[in-house]
């Protein structure tokens, strides 16, 4: 790779690991300190008991998030030259990403109620749509680096359908279990895996990196 090349990868990288960072970040601002009148234990304890369908919300996007940009990571260190035509795919992507800190607070504040839940679950949707359209993008050559093995790359490809399908499952419960619709994006992780090994495609046979 070129040292211009070069350059447009790492700056691509870094502002696409900062534009994460200030969304997982913001997770939080959203959180509030309560304001409890005349003090004491019982006071306090019940005012964080309030607290705890945000503190929920924080944690599932918190982890959302991170698996977001942890496959991001990967990814593009899978890369060996720039590709202009992952720059706006990239930018879409961030874009639901820095969304998310809203929609996630949304959710949280009304965790029982049907439009913020749907609302939610499609800003993920969104999110997994970008992730799995910006990796289909990069993940090809001649920009996949040198001696990346193909089932490395398939095994990526498949893990960017684990996060729409769940997010469309959640969606679907909002509308009839709203309190209960983000129980599949709890599994994610283990969605993600068997996605990862396989799901129900057979393993890829391909021997190149080509698309």
């Amino acid at each position: 790779m070129s040292h211009g090349q070069d350059q447009q990868l790492e700056r691509l990288t870094f502002f696409s690991d900062a534009v994460f960072a200030i969304a997982i970040t913001l997770l939080v601002i959203e959180i509030h300190v309560p304001e409890v009148e005349g003090g004491g234990d019982a006071a306090w304890l019940q005012a964080l008991g309030h607290l705890v369908p945000h503190f929920l919300g924080y944690l599932l996007s918190f982890v959302v998030v991170g698996a977001l940009w942890a496959a991001h990571h990967r990814v593009f260190g899978m890369l060996q030259r720039f590709d202009p035509a992952i720059v706006w795919r990239n930018l879409a992507l961030l874009m639901s990403v820095a969304f998310m800190p809203f929609s996630s607070a949304l959710m949280s504040t009304h965790p029982t109620e049907r439009i913020p839940e749907m609302f939610y679950s499609l800003n993920l949707f969104i999110s997994g749509v970008l992730q799995w359209r910006l990796f289909r993008t990069a993940l090809r050559a001649p920009f996949v680096a040198e001696g990346v093995p193909a089932e490395d790359i398939a095994a990526m490809r498949r893990r960017t359908i684990a996060l729409p399908l769940m997010s469309t499952l959640s969606f679907v419960l909002a509308f009839w279990i709203p309190g209960m619709s983000n129980l599949p994006l709890v599994l994610m992780p283990l969605v993600v895996t068997w996605f990862a090994r396989g799901g129900l495609k057979r393993r890829s046979t391909v021997t190149t990196p080509v698309v």
